[in-house]
């Protein structure tokens, strides 16, 4: 059975009136502490300066080099920072060579499976499916 028109009418006032009060005491605290977690997300161990969850290794490599003396090593201030290459911020290039290396392994894995497949077919063994002798008594 459906729901008559005041049960509907009492029902959408009190969406309404939950959507005028807002966030609860528990949820405010909540979304307080996530954002101030995220706003501590990274600090330098240097200088503490904090920055945004949201920050990449391409914006903490730049505080090193402007904020630090030359020659400050960038896992100094970040431990985020330790395979980061300065010249391929995006790391294109260290995708573009994994991607050569998946490819060249799965190639060789190829050619090695063709070759098995050689040396059993050399040693007398077919591909082919062989029919099968019915025994007759």
């Amino acid at each position: 059975m459906g729901k008559g028109s005041n049960v509907q009418k009492a029902q959408a006032a009190r969406e309404r009136n939950q959507k005028k009060q807002g966030k609860s005491e528990e949820e405010r605290r909540a979304a307080s502490a996530k954002a101030a977690k995220d706003a501590t997300a990274f600090v330098c161990k240097l200088c503490k300066q904090t920055f945004m969850v949201n920050a990449r290794p391409p914006v903490l490599y730049l505080h090193v080099t402007s904020k630090h003396d030359p020659g400050t090593d960038p896992v100094a201030c970040f431990d985020q920072l330790a395979g980061f290459d300065p010249n391929d911020p995006k790391g294109e290039k260290k995708a573009a060579e994994e991607a050569a290396k998946k490819k060249a392994a799965a190639a060789k894995k190829k050619a090695n499976d063709a070759a098995n497949l050689d040396l059993l077919l050399d040693a007398g063994l077919s591909s082919g499916k062989t029919s099968k002798k019915k025994f007759v008594k």
